[in-house]
């Protein structure tokens, strides 16, 4: 992973896309956890397989992540992703994009009733908001987004923009698969977590 920012109590990185945050099911090796205990052999949260990680990005995402390299960062971090005072702003190439310029997405999000590997929004999930602007329209209709994540949802953004009919392309998940027709070779779902 390329390092953006280290000091002796934080390390900011890009996460590459393709690349398993934890250790889970089926990703015991071979994760950004491991990386880091290679760069930084002592990192808390360790115990629970978690070193140093505050918040992660899916696989398939790419993009900016806070890792903590003391408690005092851990318990700081934490506590500020918790209370929201860590903005994260993130980038998408839409399959769709919306007929606005710009707008704001509140639908609370939980574990999808049938599909256990998705999420959705139910009225029965945690609270969630998305702010969301165009920056660029293609002339094939996809287009190019900024992000503002009021919350931290598992799949927040991806959930959010498929629920408007504007998929994230390349997410198959949740209904991006670009089309053979646009001429375009998509490996992965196009997020990345800017800042």
């Amino acid at each position: 992973f390329q390092v953006l920012y280290e000091d002796d109590s934080l390390l900011v990185l890009v996460k590459p896309p393709g690349l398993v945050v934890h250790p889970a099911a089926g990703h015991w090796q071979g994760t950004l956890a491991h990386g880091l205990l290679h760069h930084c052999p002592s990192l808390p949260g360790t115990e629970q397989q978690r070193p140093g990680i505050v918040h992660r990005l899916d696989k398939d995402t790419s993009g900016v992540m806070l890792v903590a390299k003391t408690e005092a960062a851990l318990r700081q971090l934490t506590s500020d992703f918790q209370s929201r005072n860590i903005r994260k702003m993130y980038h998408a190439v839409l399959l769709r994009c919306p007929t606005e310029n710009s707008g704001r997405l509140v639908a609370a999000i939980g574990r999808h009733p049938v599909q256990r590997k998705k999420m959705a929004i139910r009225a029965s999930g945690r609270h969630a908001a998305t702010c969301w602007r165009v920056l660029e329209r293609y002339a094939n209709g996809m287009g190019l987004m900024e992000l503002d994540l009021e919350t931290g949802r598992t799949h927040q953004i991806r959930v959010h923009m498929a629920s408007l009919g504007c998929p994230v392309a390349g997410d198959d998940l949740y209904g991006g698969r670009v089309p053979a027709p646009y001429g375009l070779e998509v490996s992965r779902q196009l997020l990345h977590a800017s800042t």
